[in-house]
């Protein structure tokens, strides 16, 4: 079998890595507000372990990634996922899905909440994965930046579409085909997480704040704009804005979206580049606007009447945390099983009732509706059809390619 060594992270890469997982899309999520420690930050052992080469392990595809399944002799699943990423009852003691999956089909799931960040759950996993040894695990979560790193690796299992009846039928289109992973081969989304414009309509005067150019333009909300210290998601937002797409765009027209934004850094237009503390910004209003993840939009409203949102109409960014197979778990068909449960409507309805992201699945809307109403009509959960329609993926980098870009974004933000 083909020999390689794993990619190494370039310093631009890892301190882009930094920024996500202690004040980026990392640490800001549903699961960081309802817990005041959220995300663990990244640390060096783990940077390590993500960056260093090691014994050079074997390459597999995903086929060869598959090990002999147990699942009809061992009905369980080993199940691991992010904290507060799953209903749970009021006494905070069981998940009512979980339970009602075990009920159904007699397999115990063993869920556990070990992925504080990406970088950190790699580095447990990867010594397992590098030496094609069984992680423990037989179903996880990661970002998708992640998820195509596994997958390129060869250490995800592709995934036997005859088990996974409702996820092939009812798995939206904005989500069916990414470029790390065609027809997901490999992967399923748990959750998407879109990037869109927040504003304070206190701060802004009642204006309604809805494009990236009235953002670096408008002279009355200068110096009280924000944009987000995730190079895809800023960028991204400007590189649309720009009339580009993210699917497609070539180095000179990232560096022509750099040159947009360095012209709102230099005129104080820009306040600042902002991870997880935009929240609180806008809050009290000293960002009028800013770019945001939707997830979190949703959680600000509810405290704060003042805070809306606003979808361009050149479209938005995109993006998902993955169900994956990891190569030589022992139950891939039990956990094709419990991937097929989540992408059944009144399933699905509700998980999305508790988490507040993005919904991956076609026909919850009724289902939802009977436990929330207000969630059933929120496009930001359950995307319309115009919403869908604005949906664009930030294109996949080469490791090249992310080394040049991060380092001009590290110049724009001054990281």
């Amino acid at each position: 079998m083909e020999q390689f060594e794993p990619e190494r992270l370039s310093a631009a890469q890892a301190a882009a890595m930094r920024r996500s997982l202690t004040g980026g899309r990392g640490a800001l999520t549903r699961r960081s507000l309802l817990r005041a420690s959220g995300a663990g930050a990244l640390t060096l052992g783990g940077l390590a372990s993500l960056s260093a080469c090691g014994i050079p392990p074997a390459r597999r595809d995903g086929a060869t990634a598959a090990s002999d399944d147990h699942s009809d002799t061992e009905k369980v699943i080993n199940f691991s996922n992010w904290t507060e990423y799953m209903d749970i009852s009021d006494d905070e003691k069981t998940h009512p899905t979980l339970e009602e999956f075990t009920k159904r089909t007699g397999i115990e799931v063993k869920y556990t909440e070990d992925i504080n960040d990406n970088v950190e759950f790699f580095g447990k996993i990867r010594p397992q994965l590098a030496s094609g040894q069984d992680t423990g695990r037989d179903l996880i979560v990661v970002t998708d930046w992640l998820a195509a790193r596994i997958i390129r690796l060869g250490w995800a299992q592709k995934l036997d579409p005859s088990h996974l009846p409702h996820a092939f039928a009812n798995l939206i289109p904005q989500y069916r085909s990414p470029d790390w992973d065609p027809g997901r081969a490999h992967s399923y989304p748990w959750t998407g997480i879109n990037t869109v414009i927040a504003y304070n309509t206190k701060a802004t005067g009642g204006k309604k704040v809805d494009s990236v150019t009235q953002m670096l333009d408008d002279p009355t909300l200068k110096g009280r704009v924000g944009f987000l210290t995730e190079m895809r998601d800023t960028v991204g937002m400007t590189l649309l804005d720009q009339g580009k797409d993210p699917a497609t765009f070539t180095t000179p027209d990232y560096d022509a979206a750099i040159a947009r934004l360095q012209k709102g850094v230099d005129t104080k237009q820009i306040r600042r580049f902002t991870g997880n503390d935009y929240t609180s910004d806008l809050d009290k209003g000293d960002l009028a606007a800013c770019l945001a993840w939707a997830g979190d939009v949703i959680q600000l409203q509810a405290g704060n009447p003042d805070i809306q949102y606003a979808i361009p109409a050149v479209g938005y960014i995109t993006s998902s945390d993955n169900l994956l197979v990891p190569a030589r778990a022992r139950h891939k068909a039990n956990a094709e099983k419990l991937i097929d449960f989540y992408y059944e409507p009144p399933i699905a309805a509700r998980l999305a009732a508790f988490i507040s992201y993005v919904c991956p699945v076609a026909g919850v809307k009724d289902d939802l509706a009977k436990i929330d109403p207000a969630l059933a009509d929120n496009p930001l959960i359950i995307p319309d059809e115009e919403m869908t329609a604005r949906a664009h993926a930030f294109r996949m980098l080469t490791s090249e390619e992310e080394t040049e870009y991060e380092e001009k974004f590290a110049k724009l933000i001054g990281a």
